[in-house]
């Protein structure tokens, strides 16, 4: 096996200064999870000028399983957030590509990002491990409080009705084995914890199984082609004798002279259930080993796998006063897995919702949040519901891809289809035919 990644960004820099907690601690705004949509909700409104206290179970810098791209709606952002150069798309530990390299049938293609008003033309590539401290560290110098290692129990309410949360309990335990307990009193709580959210779950908020989901499975590779320009998505996936398998799978070149290398199963393929999801990774990389180094000799880490819950898969997004952000509400888009760039948007609206709430004192105005969200994206989640069904299918995939991959302006349509990236008052006539589906379709 080789050798562990070489960090471009130490250890030290990836620790955003951290509190220890009172026993009660009080705040305008808790969040928990300081993945990048509790982050970026917690800098946005630490901007405002809320005190907010912002809880992790864990501490950094630590690893998601995801495949570490981000799409131009992620860079703007991080543009919003003055985290990246405009110019260059420079910051350490990052890399940035022209495009996406989709691989269908016997067709490869290389597309860059669309060049649009609304969207930054450019995309890139940054491991979790650095992105999530880094989202984190904004908040920090925002000026909200960070603790770590502090896990989530559920809500406290206002009385005994429980008809509104007025904060969280949290426990943690010191390196001596010692059991420290308390609670943050606030009148907001935002639910950033993922997609086994404990807050969503003590609310009695669960997930619809009318919505899809999906398993993501990635491992690293030390590659040559380490530094490539572009993010590689494979349509069709085959394994070391050809045979065919259903799901999509991702090649993500990090600066750090490794592949991210992952796949997709969608919920609604055959193979769910049952499925050795390491051994499928392991089979498909086996096949391509001569032109991207996906050997064992090159294989760094372990292969780690999670849930992607899509689709608005837990509603309401406003409860009781708390705020599902991210994959506690089931953030991801159906077309194409990515979440982040929805957990950060979702995030500055939440910011703006609350700190409008909190002016006017209603609770009620908390709704608006859930409302805007649908609006947002729900005929489009729709549409990726309606694709995910189709393309679950391996042979019907297999038959889009060998006969639609050949023509470019099609594959254009495509790609700002499931990256969701098009202007709102456009010229061109690609995104008006997209822009008018997902207003027509019926919000998820």
């Amino acid at each position: 096996m080789a050798s562990a990644p070489s960090p471009t960004v130490p250890d030290e820099a990836l620790r955003p200064a951290t509190v220890d907690l009172d026993a009660v601690e009080r705040a305008d705004v808790v969040v928990v999870g300081a993945g990048p949509g509790g982050a970026a909700t917690a800098a946005h409104l630490a901007r405002r000028g809320r005190d907010v206290v912002l809880l992790d179970k864990e501490s950094f810098p630590r690893d998601k399983v995801c495949g570490d791209g981000l799409t131009p709606r992620v860079v703007r952002e991080l543009l919003d957030l003055g985290l990246v150069d405009e110019a260059t798309g420079r910051s350490d530990g990052w890399a940035t590509q022209k495009g996406l390299r989709i691989h269908g049938g016997r067709t490869v293609m290389e597309l860059p990002w669309p060049q649009l008003d609304d969207w930054p033309a450019w995309g890139a590539t940054a491991s979790r491990r650095v992105f999530d401290a880094t989202i984190a560290g904004a908040a920090v110098r925002s000026g909200a409080r960070l603790a770590s290692g502090v896990s989530v129990t559920g809500p406290v309410w206002r009385d005994a009705t429980e008809t509104r949360a007025a904060g969280v309990a949290w426990r943690s335990e010191d390196e001596d084995g010692t059991i420290r307990e308390g609670v943050v009193r606030a009148p907001v709580v935002i639910a950033a914890d993922g997609p086994g959210s404990i807050m969503a779950k003590r609310l009695g908020v669960e997930r619809s199984a009318t919505r899809p989901m999906a398993v993501g499975v990635r491992s690293y590779y030390r590659s040559r082609r380490w530094d490539d320009e572009w993010i590689s998505s494979f349509l069709n996936l085959t394994d070391a004798d050809g045979g065919l398998l259903s799901g999509y799978g991702w090649i993500f070149p990090l600066d750090d002279g490794t592949l991210n290398v992952g796949l997709g199963l969608l919920s609604t393929s055959r193979e769910f259930r049952g499925t050795n999801y390491r051994r499928m990774l392991s089979a498909w990389a086996g096949g391509m080993a001569e032109e991207w180094d996906t050997t064992e000799e090159h294989h760094v880490g372990p292969v780690l796998s999670g849930p992607i819950p899509m689709g608005f898969n837990r509603v309401p997004l406003h409860q009781r006063g708390v705020l599902l952000v991210g994959d506690a509400g089931g953030m991801v888009n159906p077309f194409n897995g990515e979440g982040i760039s929805y957990a950060m948007e979702a995030g500055r609206l939440a910011a703006d919702v609350v700190d409008r709430a909190l002016t006017t004192r209603r609770t009620a105005d908390l709704d608006a949040y859930d409302l805007e969200l649908r609006r947002r994206w729900g005929g489009y989640y729709r549409l990726g519901h309606v694709f995910a069904e189709l393309v679950g299918n391996p042979t019907v995939m297999h038959v889009c891809t060998e006969y639609g991959m050949p023509y470019r302006q099609l594959m254009e349509f495509v790609l700002k289809l499931m990256a969701h990236l098009t202007d709102g008052s456009p010229a061109d006539g690609k995104d008006v035919v997209i822009n008018t589906l997902q207003r027509l379709a019926p919000a998820a």
